[in-house]
């Protein structure tokens, strides 16, 4: 390691060398500058030297941006993320991530740009999720711009389920029908259908048992038997306020087997009983099952 250290000392030192001007080299040399920060950083990364090798690095990019070198420019900065995984500052990550997008993005380079925008936010996930959060969205944003629905789709999902896992209940709902959209342009007909019982149950977590009703009425058609009967005898639970039923209807496998966050969501709504949402006295009136308002209090 102490072999590389030196290597990587010598790297740096010839990169400085030919960043330097005379009378006679009026023009730094950009170029040689960025190859010689790049091995330095190497041999540094090599040499568990981390923080020497991040910033070989990133003076590598900004000499590959002297160039117009704009997608070594972007790689350099996308390499500074991976050697950060372990500094636990995610604002660096993020700042990191964002700088690397933005310069695949002048390149041409959308889906590269997403790419660092998910490896920064994966990073991020478990510790910091709403920096993750935000990263996820803008990666969504970025592979809209050529149509990439598929890929969008993806990462809206993952931003979803964040959503989710903070109760942010209005965004998830938000994402969940963005994501829908997304999916019905990929013709993704059983991706619907699974969405849309994660739509029901966070408009449930809202406390909002009509939006949950009118998501089922707009996709239901999508849902597969199983998915269409355990949510059929879940919103007939919350409309009757039978925490019985309500109980059975999550417990069913489909639920059980979502991704984590949904079924965890699952096991933490609150039963029909305690409910006082105004909008659950709106659906039982239409269905004939309040005669007033008092009835729900």
């Amino acid at each position: 390691m102490a072999e590389k250290i030196r290597e990587g000392e010598e790297h740096l030192r010839l990169a400085k060398r030919s960043l330097k001007t005379s009378l006679i080299k009026w023009r730094p040399d950009y170029d040689s500058a960025a190859d010689e920060f790049s091995k330095a950083a190497t041999c540094f990364r090599v040499g568990r030297s981390i923080e020497k090798a991040k910033d070989c690095l990133i003076r590598a990019s900004n000499c590959y941006k002297e160039n117009k070198s704009l997608f070594h420019a972007a790689k350099s900065l996308d390499q500074t993320v991976i050697l950060c995984k372990d500094s636990g500052n995610p604002r660096e990550i993020q700042k990191l991530a964002e700088d690397a997008c933005s310069l695949y993005q002048q390149h041409g380079s959308l889906d590269a740009g997403a790419s660092v925008l998910d490896k920064a936010a994966k990073i991020l996930e478990h510790n910091h999720p709403e920096v993750a959060l935000q990263l996820f969205q803008h990666a969504a944003d970025v592979v809209m711009i050529e149509d990439g629905s598929r890929q969008a789709a993806e990462y809206i999902s993952k931003a979803a389920r964040i959503l989710v896992k903070l109760r942010m209940f209005d965004q998830a709902a938000d994402a969940l029908r963005r994501e829908i959209g997304c999916q019905q342009l990929n013709e993704a007909f059983q991706a619907i259908g699974r969405l849309t019982v994660a739509l029901v149950l966070v408009q449930l977590a809202r406390g909002d048992c009509v939006a949950a009703e009118k998501a089922f009425k707009e996709w239901g058609n999508y849902c597969e038997a199983p998915e269409v009967h355990t949510v059929e005898m879940l919103l007939q639970a919350f409309d009757d306020e039978d925490s019985d039923a309500a109980r059975a209807a999550l417990n069913s496998p489909f639920i059980r087997h979502m991704d984590i966050e949904y079924s965890q969501l699952a096991r933490s709504l609150p039963m029909p009983q305690g409910m006082s949402n105004p909008n659950v006295f709106g659906l039982n009136q239409k269905l004939g099952l309040a005669k007033d308002k008092t009835d729900l209090c």
